[in-house]
């Protein structure tokens, strides 16, 4: 047991109920034994549930989004599910003498935990040693986790699960949490940290881990789910593990068998979630984990050197003393993260589409966003007032990323999504595309027909998981043309006729005939002046193009962009006279590029503008001669800038958002930005001039300024 500068704190000092807001330094006693899991007795705006395999999983692969919202005062609590024992050697490989080490696995579980905490505390106060409280928690009846409490910030905790890692990234193994997902065990069993409050292994079933992780939704009412990738990309070449049980063969992908296995068992208790009453919707965001190795640089240096910094407190890099003989952090990370490539990146699976907002027959905007698995639609109370309606369900279930909302030349509005449907007995675990149609209007919004699938380009279940997210735009005489990444990497479409009847799926022409590409998720596609089609994507080296000859002509690819590397997913734009211009993110610096591509040209450089940090797509409108761009910038905050023709300077103060922003013009022609907050409300600024030069400030839907200044 350890004092209070650095260790656990257990016994009649500890605390509970953390999670009611106390003030900083001021915790509630607690008795001996146990906490049950219980709902919090406030409802700030916002709060977050981040669920992870490993203890340094959220630093890799969600900061800086993490350290952003553990510094906001909202309540944030992060779950670790496995122990991530390893062969219990606190060192690099690399040490002399390695072999020799005694495998000390309850040591090194509870070093990696206190690396967490230390790096948790850094980011939140500033002081890597500013002191936890520590205890049991009860969240299924016979079942404890350890639960940890910053007490200069009782809003932040930490919870531990400690069941058995897999223990290789890729080997197949029944003792794992993905034999448990797939059934080839039937319990998992714990491995208890050195001085750790729960004294005994548990063993726990498929079902009790998504009880269990039910219970956190529960006890937090979370408005964000942050987990790690679902659907990773499959390797390209596939290992051979001889032996294997047929419940444990599959694909093997570009990450941890335990990310992906805890994304899905999050995935499962999110759906059980929300079939329950529930406080208030919740928003999702999975995050890419070893892939990003593979792809450009995301983050600036100054964010990269700061995720780094907070990397190296976990990693124990400066070897000092925190008061506990296990261990102070986890050495075999040490200080190599500077030299490991997820440092420098973070990229969302579902980057989100800019097309989410649209204009209704009548003047007033109407948006559209999936919480609780389900489309919401906003809408504005009166043409161009920039005051939102409450949302109102709009369908679907297990819907994921953002709704694209499409205008179709009559006006009306139709939507697109993905979702996921989750396997049980006669049921595949697969991935489909989604679409409902607008009947009509109730009670002052759009009304949707049922969401029905449309299918996937892969008939395979397993593969179909892989789909992207679809991107669809209408032709001047109606036609819907729907794109998606297939499971190869390549491109894949359908289109539907005005009267409503769907091509099969089918790759564009040509697309077989020149030397395969791999794709990124999140698409973008317009239709030009002339009438074309254009689609671009990134991959891990330039942007691809795609395009069509004029109305009804097939889609093919357009040839060699020679455009530099993205670092985040590309927006396009239709220029006047048939052009197309796209804005995307430089590798390692995150500032927005510009290029265009005229109707009979080829792709050159046009502006680039002030850096401002961030990461994510970059929202593109271009409007009578006016360009206007919203970005997140390295606050988390979206901003925007307008200018003609070329970008602008960046206005000053911006919001919180999520997702990426929409751009969409109004009934007077002024454009609009609308973002979603992390407290699920929407905010929007609007020109206050035709043609989107100057804005006002950012107004959130309750009436209220949401302006912040970065």
């Amino acid at each position: 047991m350890l004092g209070a500068g650095g260790g656990l704190l257990l016994g009649a000092g500890a605390m509970s109920g953390a999670w009611q807001w106390l003030a900083p330094g001021a915790p509630r006693e607690r008795g001996a034994g146990h906490t049950a899991a219980r709902p919090a007795r406030t409802a700030p705006a916002e709060a977050f549930v981040h669920v992870m395999a490993h203890a340094d999983d959220s630093l890799y692969f969600m900061n800086p989004e993490l350290e952003q919202s553990l510094r906001s005062g909202a309540p944030a609590v992060t779950v670790c599910m496995t122990g991530g024992e390893s062969d219990g050697r606190n060192a690099l490989t690399r040490t002399p003498g390695y072999a020799r080490l005694p495998q000390k696995r309850p040591e090194f579980v509870r070093a990696r935990i206190n690396g967490l905490r230390e790096a948790t505390a850094r980011m939140v106060t500033g002081d890597w040693l500013s002191p936890w409280s520590v205890e049991p928690l009860t969240l299924l009846p016979g079942f404890q986790v350890e639960l940890q409490t910053l007490r200069a910030a009782p809003q932040i905790q930490l919870i531990f699960m400690e069941l058995v890692e897999a223990r290789y990234v890729r080997v197949p193994r029944r003792e794992s949490l993905r034999g448990l997902w797939l059934g080839a065990t039937e319990q998992l069993p714990t491995l208890v940290p050195a001085g750790s409050p729960v004294r005994r292994t548990q063993r726990y079933t498929r079902q009790q881990v998504i009880d269990s992780l039910t219970a956190v939704l529960e006890r937090y009412r979370p408005t964000v789910v942050r987990t790690l990738d679902p659907t990773p990309t499959h390797l390209p070449t596939q290992p051979d593990f001889p032996g294997v049980p047929a419940v444990l063969r599959g694909l093997a992908f570009h990450d941890h068998q335990d990310h992906t296995a805890s994304a899905r068992f999050t995935q499962a208790a999110l759906a059980q979630y929300w079939g329950r009453p529930h406080a208030r919707p919740t928003a999702v965001d999975a995050y890419v984990g070893y892939e990003v190795a593979l792809l450009p640089d995301s983050l600036d240096r100054a964010a990269t050197a700061h995720k780094v910094e907070m990397l190296d407190v976990y990693g124990w890099a400066d070897g000092r003393d925190c008061g506990d003989a296990a261990g102070c952090g986890d050495r075999k990370i040490g200080n190599r993260s500077k030299d490991i490539r997820w440092s420098d990146n973070l990229r969302h699976r579902a980057p989100g589409t800019q097309r989410w907002a649209q204009v209704l027959p009548d003047g007033r905007l109407a948006a559209f966003a999936v919480l609780d698995g389900e489309a919401q639609c906003w809408t504005e109370t009166a043409a161009g007032s920039g005051i939102w309606s409450p949302p109102v369900p709009a369908g679907g279930s297990m819907l994921e990323g953002q709704v694209q909302a499409l205008r179709r030349p009559d006006g009306t509005l139709v939507l697109f999504s993905v979702r996921t449907v989750l396997p049980r007995p006669g049921t595949a675990h697969r991935r489909e595309v989604m679409t409902a149609v607008q009947q009509g209007m109730a009670g002052g919004a759009p009304a949707f027909g049922p969401w029905h699938s449309l299918g996937s380009p892969e008939e395979d279940p397993e593969r179909s998981l892989e789909v992207g997210h679809p991107v669809a735009v209408a032709g001047a005489d109606g036609t819907l043309h729907l794109f998606v990444k297939d499971w190869a990497g390549g491109l894949a479409f359908r289109t539907c006729t005005p009267d409503g009847r769907w091509s099969p799926w089918e790759a564009p022409a040509g697309q077989d005939d020149r030397p395969p590409v791999r794709i990124e998720d999140a698409l973008d596609a317009v239709v030009d002046g002339r009438g074309r089609v254009h689609v671009v994507a990134a991959d891990a080296r330039t942007v691809q193009h795609w395009t069509s000859d004029g109305p009804g002509a097939p889609l093919r690819p357009a040839g060699p962009t020679r455009l530099p590397a993205a670092a985040a997913p590309p927006a396009l734009a239709a220029l006047p006279g048939g052009g197309v211009r796209l804005a995307m993110r430089e590798a390692g610096t995150a500032r927005v590029l510009l290029f265009d591509r005229p109707a009979d040209g080829t792709w050159r450089p046009v502006g680039s503008c002030e850096p401002i940090g961030g990461y994510g797509r970059v929202a593109l409108s271009e409007e009578g001669g006016t360009t206007v761009l919203a970005a997140r910038d390295g606050a988390g905050l979206a901003r925007l800038s307008a200018g003609p023709g070329r970008p602008g300077p960046w206005r000053e103060g911006g919001v919180p958002h999520r997702g990426t922003p929409a751009l969409v013009r109004d009934a007077r022609g002024r454009t609009v930005a609308v973002v979603l907050g992390m407290d699920g409300r929407l905010s929007s600024a609007r020109s206050r001039v035709t043609g989107g030069v100057p804005f006002g400030e950012w107004v959130s839907h309750d009436g209220t300024s949401d302006l912040q200044t970065s």
